[in-house]
């Protein structure tokens, strides 16, 4: 069986309370279902990336084991969408152990069976759900959020709330604070508990 490879684009080490508990690295990963139309990675997206094996990363971040055991922290896996490294991240919990946690940055717009294999593997996902509203969510990605509702049913039903928190984000000029607001509502309906409220900032580029 081929040993599955991750495509690494950037490592971000030393990151408290932002990506998971006390301090982790962010890995993040090329490749992404959705083409939303403020990416916030676009530009990391379009780099090269490298592909690694789990040993080959765990080599790379293992300088802050320390600090993942003191705080609780360890390991974010992002992008791009890194669910769709499901087998990775399992590769990957193998070489490292239970010493670390490991977390999934997820839009959830994957297919059922990548969020059943992460699900015995990571021990938090942080979910961008952009906007629960299905017209807003297609306008805003290009694509489908039904997959995202029954993903997200999916992993409250099988892992709990407690391992997920979801990220309901304001984006200028695709929703308002009261589709936020209705967002969480429904959120709250389907059993969600954690949810975390805030803004996109677009960054505009100014020609010279």
């Amino acid at each position: 069986m081929t040993e599955p490879l991750f495509p690494l684009l950037r490592i971000a080490r030393l990151r408290m309370e932002v990506d998971g508990e006390g301090v982790t690295t962010l890995v993040a990963g090329a490749g992404c279902p959705l083409a939303c139309r403020w990416c916030l990675n676009a530009a990391v997206l379009r780099e090269k990336p490298t592909p690694v094996t789990a040993q080959a990363l765990y080599d790379r971040v293992r300088i802050d084991d320390l600090y993942f055991r003191a705080t609780g922290g360890g390991v974010t896996f992002g992008g791009g969408e890194s669910l769709l490294h499901a087998a990775f991240l399992q590769a990957f919990r193998k070489r490292c152990g239970d010493a670390w946690r490991i977390y999934a940055e997820t839009s959830l717009h994957v297919p059922r069976a990548l969020v059943a294999s992460a699900a015995e593997t990571v021990d938090g996902f942080i979910i961008d759900i952009k906007d629960m509203n299905p017209e807003i969510y297609r306008r805003y990605t290009g694509a489908d959020a039904r997959l995202v509702r029954e993903n997200l049913a999916f992993l409250l039903e099988n892992v709990g709330p407690e391992r997920l928190l979801v990220r309901v984000p304001l984006i200028p000029e695709c929703n308002t604070q009261a589709d936020c607001d209705e967002s969480e509502r429904l959120l709250r309906q389907m059993g969600v508990t954690r949810i975390e409220r805030f803004s996109y900032i677009r960054r505009e580029v100014v020609s010279s």
